[in-house]
């Protein structure tokens, strides 16, 4: 049974920083990349970012390019983002999600894990 546990919201202060973990099981991350999205009332899921199988190749949306980073840890399956010099309109629910191959389009996902909630406010 596939399952994806996100974890590290919180409520962070503008310009401060936070970690989320996407915790994975029964998903190979050797065949399976996984994306970070962001979800706001009245819009769409955002994809954030993605660590693709394999080599780990990581792609950015350009807002959070130089901000964010994922990165994976094999031994735990664990999927990181680390999110520096946060901003208000961060604030969202952030969701991992996997499929075979990195994509922008949250509806082609197969595997989504809860959701955590991140709020940036002074």
């Amino acid at each position: 049974q596939v399952q994806l546990v996100e974890s590290g919201g919180a409520v962070a202060r503008p310009g401060g920083s936070l970690r989320l973990s996407c915790q994975v099981s029964g998903l190979p991350l050797n065949t399976h990349a996984i994306t970070w999205f962001r979800h706001v009332p009245e819009k769409d899921r955002e994809a954030l970012s993605c660590i693709s199988d394999g080599d780990g190749s990581e792609y950015y949306l350009d807002s959070v390019k130089g901000r964010f980073t994922i990165s994976r840890d094999d031994a735990k399956n664990t999927v990181y983002l680390q999110m520096n010099s946060l901003k208000p309109e961060d604030t969202a629910i952030y969701y991992c999600a996997g499929r075979k191959r990195c994509g922008p389009y949250y509806y082609t996902y197969d595997y989504w894990g809860q959701g955590t909630q991140v709020t940036v406010s002074s």
